[in-house]
């Protein structure tokens, strides 16, 4: 095999290694959520599927026919790629959030296609020593091969084919490529290593390949939109015309009423809307840290006429969705900015906002960049006197992680406080916590929405919890 053939190939797998990585992400997020957990375990089973492939790829190219082995691995490769589809949405809906099926489902899904196209490298190694003298160069440079295709797997995925391609259309590409160039591998490359038209393709081998593409194909997507960040759906209620529900990654979001923007039927939501009611009468200028499906910046504009929204919102795609089907033209004196929100944070003007509303997620978590000391002094900084911070956090058993949120304001608001439902289920429930510099005002009958604990009574649901702080905040590991 010439220089230029092998570092072709080797740049070729090691790109698409790194491609299927990120998209196996993608896939599964309806499934296992996405959070640092998740990416751990992806990225775990990802690397335990590249060293097993290359150490049977060694051994296999010093017992068998290398020129076909190649083409075999190309061509299954291909193959199991397209199974991932079908294998995620069987078993998919089986899984959770938790470290054991997050590395289940990548492992049944991922780690065969990982494993095969690994184990060319090794084969592909042994073509190209035709003496102990120049190991070193050989090695070096179709390492130097791989690296640069998984460089280029990894920047090509992440910022460009994400945003210009479906997940399943890239899984389609990905297999089919693979499958194309072990059908010619075989055929072109004769075990001799000279050029040959007579070798044809394993029958076995390509119905193989055949059956996993039209399994694949025949997969139905569990997505009605895919953006940037996740799987999306909007359901129309049963029983109220106008309402509308947002599901991401499998989560139930947010809820609007098109009919009615100041009906908000979510528990969290609702708190929302009476802690904005205890402000003072008039107009309000109101920072939302995550836009979701923007029931609460239409509930402002209809509850309070005269009022500004601005909305810091990671994905633009979720925009485009509740413009679409969520009513969000409806909404006057917004202003979205598109990008990190805490990144934007620093931008925005001192002591420019009456609320500042918490509702960003990344599948049930709270971003931990959100969460921090430093995120909390530029809420604080941004908080006019009397103004209240408001967010939603999941948590549930200990609640460690939404004590440490209290925590956190706790050290620079004066007034902190929490509401709980009345019933907890031991798994999770939403945490409404509010702080401010000023008592909180009326919140309206709590009754059946929950009990809201401050005062003392917070201090001692806070505990013995820990300050989240840029250095130290396990968000995902604190949350139960």
């Amino acid at each position: 095999m010439n220089h230029r053939a092998a570092t072709g190939i080797v740049f070729f797998t090691s790109a698409l290694v790194l491609v299927i990585e990120i998209v196996a992400g993608r896939l599964m997020a309806p499934y296992v959520g996405v959070s640092l957990e998740a990416f751990t375990g992806i990225i775990g089973t990802v690397l335990a599927g590249i060293a097993l492939g290359s150490a049977v790829g060694g051994n296999l190219a010093d017992t068998g026919k290398p020129r076909q082995l190649i083409g075999t691995c190309l061509v299954l490769g291909g193959a199991f790629t397209w199974l991932s589809v079908p294998i995620v949405a069987l078993v998919g809906p089986g899984m959770n959030s938790s470290p054991g099926s997050i590395i289940l489902l990548t492992f049944l899904a991922f780690f065969a296609p990982t494993a095969l196209l690994s184990a060319i490298s090794p084969m592909v190694a042994k073509l190209r020593l035709d003496s102990l003298e120049e190991t070193g160069a050989v090695m070096g440079n179709l390492s130097a091969a791989g690296t640069v295709g998984a460089l280029l797997g990894t920047f090509g995925t992440g910022f460009i084919l994400l945003g210009l391609l479906p997940i399943r259309t890239i899984i389609y590409i990905i297999g089919g490529m693979l499958v194309v160039g072990g059908v010619a591998s075989r055929v072109f490359w004769s075990d001799s290593g000279e050029s040959s038209r007579t070798v044809r393709p394993d029958p076995k081998l390509m119905s193989v390949a055949l059956v996993a593409g039209v399994a694949s194909l025949g997969t139905g997507s569990p997505c009605d939109y895919e953006t940037d960040y996740t799987c999306a759906r909007v359901i129309a209620d049963e029983d109220l015309a106008g309402g509308r529900s947002l599901i991401l990654d499998q989560v139930r979001h947010a809820h609007v009423d098109l009919d009615d923007p100041s009906h908000l039927e979510l528990r969290y939501a609702s708190l929302f809307g009476a802690v904005i009611d205890s402000e003072p009468e008039g107009r309000l200028d109101v920072l939302h840290v995550g836009g979701g499906g923007f029931s609460v910046p239409r509930y402002v504009s209809a509850t309070r006429p005269g009022s500004t929204n601005v909305v810091l919102e990671l994905d633009e795609g979720l925009v485009a969705i509740a413009e679409a089907e969520l009513g969000l033209g409806d909404v006057e004196n917004l202003d979205i900015r598109i990008g990190d929100a805490r990144l934007a944070l620093p931008d925005l003007t001192t002591a420019a906002f009456d609320v500042i509303v918490g509702d960003a997620f990344g599948g049930d978590v709270v971003p931990w960049a959100l969460t921090t000391r430093e995120a909390v002094s530029e809420y604080r900084r941004l908080l006019r006197p009397g103004g209240v911070y408001v967010l939603n956090v999941i948590d549930g058993n200990e609640s460690r992680f939404a004590r440490a949120q209290l925590a956190t304001l706790s050290e620079q608001f004066e007034f902190v406080g929490v509401i709980l439902p009345l019933e907890r289920t031991v798994r999770s429930f939403n945490h409404v916590i509010m702080a401010s510099d000023q008592p909180f005002g009326d919140i309206g009958p709590l009754s059946e929405a929950g009990e809201l604990l401050d005062g003392a009574a917070v201090v001692d649901y806070i505990g013995d919890a820990g300050i989240l702080t840029d250095n130290f905040a396990p968000a995902e590991q604190l949350k139960e």
